[in-house]
């Protein structure tokens, strides 16, 4: 049984659950040796099935006495221009970004599972019921699935996904695909020190964010106000392509942070600087800038 073919779909799934790439990756792994170390019975089903089950339970106990993970401005109030940017809270208080490549769920659906907003508030549901949710609404399968899946009745899961979906924001706007010649204008003024440019593909409703500080800026003025500083310390940056509107950000050569853009309406509605370099190598990415290197497209 190839169970490596079943990677990169497990790794969305537990970063769905989990909210952080690294423990997503660990929990795969930890998924994996149980397998090799287990006996498939094809009479319970089908492997794939029996590889989710082994990650939900893995998901589940890493969930037991946690934290709920957040983005910034789910921790507090938008900061005003020129705050400082405080203490940074522990890794574990907050989401973090993966490359989920190779998720089998509608390319739609997929994209939009991963936003931070979605994310996030899959936090506020308990382990079993968001496991319920992916499994229904992102990964597709049936209620008699889950119910195997999770060892429990057809009734009850319909139950834990209707009381799931109830918890759920409304939903805001559709899904978009990824404006790439937004993108690649924000990343040239970016790299380029156009601090006017870069505001005037703000939206007025922007938010900026860098974990692991709880700091965030709300609204174009806010973000302009901090931009337009004389000395800002990023001037000379450069950015490599990690995915979809996905950067590192590199500083006088050396890893810095890893740069999420998020569009709507032809114009950037977020931005957020994970400072952690350790991500880089979770993307693929050099922990130095070499001129070869493509940033843009």
């Amino acid at each position: 049984m190839d169970l490596e073919a079943h990677r990169a779909e497990l790794t969305g799934y537990c970063y769905r659950m989990l909210g952080s790439g690294f423990e997503a990756e660990d929990a795969v792994q930890e998924t994996l040796i149980k397998a090799w170390q287990g006996r498939f019975d094809p009479d319970r089903g089908t492997a794939r099935a029996w590889l989710f089950r082994i990650a939900t339970n893995v998901c589940i106990d890493m969930l037991r006495g946690t934290q709920r993970r957040a983005r910034a401005m789910d921790l507090g109030p938008a900061v005003e221009p020129g705050s400082p940017l405080g203490e940074p809270l522990p890794g574990e208080r907050w989401l973090w970004p993966s490359p989920t490549g190779g998720d089998p769920a509608d390319v739609t659906i997929s994209r939009e599972s991963v936003r931070l907003a979605f994310l996030a508030a899959l936090q506020h549901l308990p382990p079993r019921q968001r496991a319920t949710l992916l499994l229904r609404d992102v990964l597709g399968w049936s209620a008699a699935e889950v119910a195997g899946l999770l060892e429990s009745s057809v009734a009850s899961v319909n139950s834990a996904l209707q009381r799931a979906r109830a918890s759920m924001p409304a939903a805001g706007l559709p899904y978009q695909e990824v404006d790439e010649e937004l993108l690649g204008r924000y990343v040239d003024a970016f790299e380029r020190h156009d601090v006017e440019l870069l505001v005037s593909l703000l939206h007025e409703d922007a938010t900026m964010t860098m974990p692991p500080f709880g700091w965030w800026l709300d609204g174009r003025g806010a973000i302009a106000a901090v931009l337009r500083v004389a000395d800002a310390p990023c001037g000379g940056a450069r950015l490599v392509r990690a995915g979809v509107g996905m950067y590192g950000q590199y500083v006088d050569g050396r890893a810095f942070g890893l740069l999420a853009l998020e569009t709507a309406g032809g114009l950037v509605t977020g931005s957020t600087t994970y400072l952690d370099p350790e991500l880089f190598r979770l993307f693929g990415l050099p922990m130095s800038f070499e001129a070869g290197l493509r940033t843009n497209g």
